[in-house]
């Protein structure tokens, strides 16, 4: 346990993590006027946390291995394949969402009810959402240096 605690590389992936998270549930609190803690640990929003996790990842890899080492390859394409599955698979999983939430309370005001449980909207990000993750995941590793 010790030496889980005393890996910085993973200490800084996880920093960057909740300082998204905790950004994102100020921005969410700012805009509909309500704290609602579960955005702590919820998917989706401003900014990306897997986005800020994975690029502080990468580049403390970078700054510790160095750009040719195997872990900062493996790094670097895990980063690759996250922020893809954020900004599109993820991002439209959540639209379809949105539209299927919008059949689903057309047919129960129609009073021909499928099922009153709402799928998630909030699973992905915007490209926006991504970059302001991945600024957060550059500048976090600058602090543990």
């Amino acid at each position: 346990m010790r030496e889980l605690l005393a890996n910085d590389i993973l200490i800084c992936a996880a920093t960057a993590w909740l300082i998204a998270q905790v950004f994102k549930t100020l921005i969410d609190w700012r805009i509909n006027h309500t704290m609602d803690l579960k955005r702590l640990f919820s998917n989706g929003g401003m900014p990306s946390a897997h986005t800020a996790s994975v690029i502080s990842l990468t580049l403390m890899i970078a700054f510790r291995e160095g750009l040719g080492s195997t872990a900062f390859a493996i790094s670097f394409v895990l980063s690759a394949v996250v922020i893809n599955d954020a900004v599109g698979v993820r991002y439209q999983t959540g639209k379809q969402g949105k539209v299927i939430n919008k059949i689903l309370q057309k047919v129960l005001i129609e009073g021909e009810p499928l099922t009153d449980e709402s799928l998630k909207e909030l699973v992905g990000h915007t490209p926006t959402e991504a970059f302001f993750g991945a600024l957060i995941g550059l500048i976090v590793p600058i602090f543990f240096r």
